[in-house]
């Protein structure tokens, strides 16, 4: 157990009479109750402190990955939706048609290398740099 120091404090009477009644029933003591309530205190202002210092970060930083995830979700529909569009409008290639196959796996890769190189040096489409 701690050392306790003693300490002279001053209530209000209508403080003191509501401190003796909690006191009273809780059979605690009144010294007891004020060491619970002043911790609780400074537990709350430490609180309030670090939200003063780290609040607005926080705040800052939920709002971009809200952003984020907005985005994210946009360029998934968007991608589907094009899947979609390309599915239903692309007839497809007859199982004997081998130049149509080789044409298209010539064009995925062309594709693929297209899209490592634009996330190799950190270029987008649409809308600039990345911000790597």
């Amino acid at each position: 157990m701690s050392r306790k120091i003693r300490h002279q404090v001053f209530l209000t009477q209508p403080v003191s009479d509501r401190l003796a009644n909690l006191a009273a029933g809780k059979g605690v003591s009144k010294s007891d109750l004020l060491a619970t309530a002043f911790v609780a205190w400074l537990d709350r202002a430490a609180y309030s402190e670090l939200d003063e210092m780290f609040g607005r970060r926080l705040d800052a930083m939920t709002h971009k990955l809200d952003r984020l995830v907005r985005e994210s979700s946009i360029e998934l529909e968007t991608l589907a939706l094009f899947i979609r569009y390309v599915l239903t409008v692309s007839p497809p290639l007859a199982e004997d048609d081998q130049s149509g196959r080789a044409a298209g796996s010539l064009r995925f890769e062309a594709f693929l290398s297209q899209v490592a190189r634009q996330v190799a040096l950190g270029k987008r489409t649409l809308g600039g740099e990345t911000g790597r």
